[in-house]
């Protein structure tokens, strides 16, 4: 799986460049994917709807398939090496061309930072060597690549060399 990470601060507009590499990416003819990465509990699964009461049950996945779209949860425990959950995910999107995810900032895959001064953070690529390019309109005295945040184009061929 070709996996790039797309990592930076709160607010710095990771989602917002990622639907529109996406929208780019499959434009071009690729098949992408895109996984969320969040360091908070969130509940996947409906409670009370049958798919949830299997998992509460102890199904170790339980999978929904519907007319429009398929899903299946699984359990993560709490202290699991991530790279296995990646490992999963890998099986399931094995026909995309390109995965990237929203965040996780601590993997030791492909990353590329989306940054904004007016956050008010510093870079995260200052203390992060696995970031490979910073991807802002600002002008970050950085030591790595500096590709800018308005020209989509530019993102999108930068990211089709890397892979």
């Amino acid at each position: 799986m070709k996996r790039i990470h797309i990592t930076g601060h709160k607010n710095s507009g990771k989602t917002t460049l990622i639907v529109q590499l996406v929208g780019e990416l499959t434009r071009k003819g690729h098949r992408v994917g895109t996984i969320k990465h969040t360091h908070h509990h969130h509940e996947l699964d409906t409670p009370g709807k049958d798919s949830y009461r299997h998992r509460q049950a102890g199904a170790e996945a339980v999978g929904v398939i519907a007319p429009q779209m398929n899903a299946i949860f699984w359990p993560q425990p709490e202290r699991r090496d991530k790279s296995v959950a990646y490992q999963q995910f890998e099986g399931m999107m094995n026909q995309c061309d390109i995965v990237l995810v929203e965040g996780d900032s601590q993997t030791d895959a492909l990353k590329i930072e989306v940054y904004r001064q007016e956050t008010g953070q510093t870079p995260q690529a200052l203390s992060d060597p696995k970031i490979h390019a910073i991807v802002t309109d600002d002008n970050p005295d950085i030591g790595i690549p500096v590709w800018s945040r308005s020209d989509l184009k530019m993102i999108v061929e930068n990211l089709e060399r890397l892979l």
